[in-house]
């Protein structure tokens, strides 16, 4: 079992940045992929950025170049900093983990973040 907790939300006029992150617990098995999603009002949930155990990163195309994936194995936390918000990146932010040689995603309860125009 795997647990995750999302923090840093909140409300951010366009233009701001905010920085989510997401420790892990309760697994001593080591964990592979790291990611965020994320699922705005009336649309399908998507993939915003992964990171891998060796550092592989890929981004959804529309937030390439404002926001970035990185992650901390020592204290199994995974961030996203996010800079250049636009008022369509609001939406609940959910961080997943998925331990090595398995192909399920633990997932966590989720941030919202909400961008004003």
């Amino acid at each position: 079992q795997v647990q995750l907790v999302e923090s840093g939300g909140g409300l951010v006029q366009a233009g701001g940045s905010l920085r989510l992150s997401c420790i892990a617990s309760g697994s001593s098995f080591t964990i592979n992929t790291m990611a965020w999603h994320r699922q705005a009002p009336g649309k399908r949930r998507e993939l915003v950025a992964a990171i891998t155990d060796g550092r592989s990163r890929n981004y959804l195309d529309s937030v390439k170049g404002r926001f970035t994936i990185s992650r901390d194995n020592a204290k199994n936390t995974v961030y996203l900093q996010m800079n250049s918000l636009k008022p369509e990146d609001t939406a609940v932010y959910y961080c997943t983990a998925r331990l090595s040689g398995t192909e399920f995603d633990y997932w966590g309860q989720g941030t919202l973040v909400t961008v004003s125009s």
